[in-house]
């Protein structure tokens, strides 16, 4: 499978083991990219190739957009879990996040009560009070870190200006616990993330924002960067032991 961008503003619904029946929402150019990191592995590819319009969708329509499917969803009886914003790009970025995220869950509220709100987030703007204000409001604030190394992190990441692994543990600590760490783990090109001293300083930084869950995955679609490979369940499950022992729950997706 070849990189995809996502061409509407609300897409699927996505059926995931972790998130249930899941409607995404993309608050990003639907013909293009817009992220502050240009991750090697991100299935959206590399930011230069997806330049399209960076026209980002008003939250007059984002609002409208949502409310049709969970009208359509709530009229046909059909189940939903959960209420995802990913897409095309880092959605905190969008100017109108804080807004969004409150028309969302006044939404969620009215239609389907019982689901979840969910943001997966590259946790760059976690220093934004509005923005982490925002992402605290939701049930399931997804936050990245993929390496506790910085050249790492500027490899694999590629932030898109400055980047302080500090200032995003910092952030990550005003949650309190109540998010959950994601971190991805692959092998190849030059890159191994499961390397055993960069492991052990990544529990460290685990133990200090102490998540209430850590999700680890690998890749499973085609990379903007040739070369990469899986790492097996089995060795996400050896990387894990340590921190289960220790109380953390973690997820682990193949």
């Amino acid at each position: 499978m070849s990189t995809a961008l996502f061409e509407n503003i609300v897409f699927g619904p996505v059926s995931s083991r972790r998130l249930g029946v899941s409607l995404g929402v993309n608050l990003l150019p639907q013909h293009g990219k817009l992220c502050n990191f240009n991750c090697i592995y991100c299935e959206c590819g590399w930011n230069e190739e997806r330049r399209g319009d960076n026209v980002l969708p008003s939250f007059e329509q984002v609002a409208l957009a949502l409310e049709s499917r969970l009208e359509e969803f709530s009229s046909e009886g059909k189940p939903l879990d959960t209420i995802t914003f990913s897409g095309n790009g880092e959605p905190t970025l969008h100017p109108d996040f804080p807004r969004i995220i409150e028309k969302t869950i006044e939404l969620r509220d009215r239609y389907f009560p019982a689901s979840k709100v969910s943001v997966l987030s590259n946790a760059t703007r976690v220093w934004k009070k509005e923005v982490r204000e925002a992402l605290m409001k939701v049930d399931n604030p997804i936050l990245k870190l993929d390496s506790p190394d910085i050249e790492v992190v500027q490899a694999v990441n590629r932030p898109q200006g400055e980047y302080s692994i500090e200032t995003v543990i910092e952030g990550m600590e005003a949650f309190k616990g109540d998010f959950i760490l994601q971190t991805i783990f692959f092998q190849g090109s030059g890159h191994d993330m499961t390397d055993d001293g960069r492991v052990r300083r990544w529990y460290d930084i685990v133990r200090r924002v102490k998540p209430r869950e850590i999700m680890m995955y690998t890749i499973d679609r085609d990379t903007p960067q040739k070369g990469l490979s899986k790492v097996s369940v089995e060795e996400m499950q050896r990387i894990a032991a340590p921190l289960e022992e220790e109380g953390f729950t973690v997820q682990i997706r193949g």
